[in-house]
């Protein structure tokens, strides 16, 4: 009798890092909003250039208003729990672009005037859909620098009914993130 066992070659680590961002159609602008950044992923390969990576990550995104006090514009303060899946090609070595997907499942958001935490009005969409690309310099087979710039495909949420817009269809997350990839 014979058995025929196939196994996948998965690697697999950890994530952790900043993320820096702005809220497009919020009024404000910038990448004033840093937040944290950490999560694990694992990863594939598809040829001997290339890999496919997917990831679950909790970050901080949002916009800051440094001139709160002039111009009294709430900056948005929000969480989620991302799950992106890149393609990533291996130029040499040391360096590797990636693109990819993300969905995200909203778990916290609030707007913040001077006199501290509001509701969120309109109401934020439970989910943000995003598009990324990036960037990875490998210090070592252990560690590895990621660059990535996300920016969301739908709005994260609508204006509220006072406000009419003819070209602007309401908030998006832009996001620009800079982590460690240690493999385990």
């Amino acid at each position: 009798m014979t058995i025929n066992v196939k196994s996948q070659n998965f690697n697999g680590g950890l994530i952790g890092g900043i993320s820096t961002t702005q809220v497009s159609g919020d009024n404000l602008s910038g990448y004033n909003k840093s937040g944290l950044f950490f999560g694990i992923f694992t990863e594939t390969p598809i040829s001997t250039i290339s890999n496919l990576k997917l990831e679950m990550n909790y970050i901080q995104k949002g916009s800051n208003n440094p001139k709160i006090n002039e111009n009294n514009i709430p900056d948005i303060s929000t969480t989620y729990l991302e799950i992106p899946v890149s393609f990533n090609y291996n130029q040499n070595e040391i360096l590797s672009i990636e693109s990819g997907v993300q969905t995200a499942f909203l778990l916290n958001a609030k707007d913040n005037d001077i006199n501290g935490s509001l509701k969120a009005n309109p109401p934020f969409d439970r989910w943000d859909i995003s598009v990324f690309i990036g960037m990875y310099y490998h210090f070592s087979e252990k560690i590895s620098l990621n660059s990535r710039f996300g920016n969301s495909i739908f709005p994260i949420r609508g204006y509220d009914k006072e406000r009419i817009f003819i070209f602007k269809r309401g908030q998006y997350n832009t996001v620009l993130s800079f982590t460690l990839h240690y493999y385990i």
